[in-house]
């Protein structure tokens, strides 16, 4: 199985008007309200590509039956933890520039992260477990990692979207997958990366410290995986950009979901590319047609 994490979820409230003005009443045009949170994002992508999988994460009030019900419609496996407070609401909105206002998170109780953490006994040598998006402020900043020991202490494996000295401290629990950008590659480091062949050598060195697979996105000059063996290089496929929200997400649902049923490195890094892409092509997260549109459109070469 596939587990997703989301210990902060929310109600992501998008708002369209022509303009927004600052001290003054405002008309949307278009409203509508999704179920946010990077883990539930993987989940969705997971589902568009027929992965069984189940999110878990922190659940309360209103709001939150609100994101578990709108999960639930689409079929989504979901076991997440129940809490008093409520799950937070992110404001996205979008005028003649795009402007978030995301809440802080609920303050979670000893006892319902007791709840949530029970739930890592059971994992099993042929889990993986996706921890992305922010913590709660209640949670101290090891919260992951203290779940990453307890997971490869079970055998399974894990992947964590996140950056800086927070990715480093993971390297050494052997990731399936880490996925920097070559500028936060570089900030990794300390040092400018100029070339092709530079984000390459560094991103090796994330290798011998113990991650399994590198991804590096590269926006518009595409992509680099790098494994013990070789070196992929993808170019990004021709289409419009409409959405950039979620397609991070979507690129580590499809290269894990895919390496999880596959073990094909490969295979798993065209699914990625081709998730990520089709979600950056859609309005809201890439469904399984536009997947499938986009997979014949990725070109990957081995890059010497």
């Amino acid at each position: 199985m596939i587990y997703t994490v989301t210990v902060n979820p929310s109600i992501d409230y998008i708002v369209q008007l022509n303009e927004l003005t600052l001290g003054e009443v405002n008309r949307m045009d278009y409203d509508n309200k999704l179920p946010g949170g990077k883990g539930i994002n993987v989940s969705r992508i997971l589902k568009e590509l027929g992965l069984d999988n189940t999110a878990w994460g922190f659940l309360g009030g209103f709001t939150g039956e609100f994101v578990k019900e709108s999960l639930e419609k689409t079929g989504l496996k979901t076991n997440f933890t129940p809490i008093k407070a409520d799950t937070r609401i992110n404001v996205k909105i979008k005028a003649q520039a795009e402007t978030e206002i995301n809440g802080r998170g609920p303050e979670l109780t000893k006892e319902e992260i007791a709840a949530f953490t029970a739930q890592f006994d059971k994992l099993t040598a042929d889990d993986v477990v996706i921890f992305a998006g922010s913590l709660v402020p209640s949670l101290s900043d090891d919260f992951y990692f203290d779940l990453i020991k307890v997971i490869r202490q079970k055998g399974a494996q894990f992947v964590i979207d996140t950056t800086g000295k927070s990715l480093l401290k993971t390297l050494p629990e052997n990731p399936l997958v880490v996925k920097p950008n070559n500028h936060e590659l570089a900030e990794l480091f300390g040092v400018e990366l100029n070339s092709i062949d530079d984000i390459v050598k560094y991103g090796k060195k994330l290798l011998e410290m113990g991650a399994k697979h590198v991804l590096i996105s590269m926006a518009g000059d595409g992509g680099l995986m790098i494994t013990k063996d070789k070196v992929y290089r993808s170019y990004a496929p021709k289409g419009t950009v409409i959405n950039s929200v979620g397609a991070g997400d979507s690129m580590i649902g499809g290269f894990t979901g895919t390496y999880a049923k596959t073990k094909d490195p490969l295979e798993a890094f065209r699914y990625g590319l081709a998730c990520g892409s089709a979600t950056a092509f859609s309005e809201d997260l890439a469904d399984a047609k536009k997947i499938n549109e986009i997979l014949p459109m990725i070109e990957i070469e081995e890059y010497k």
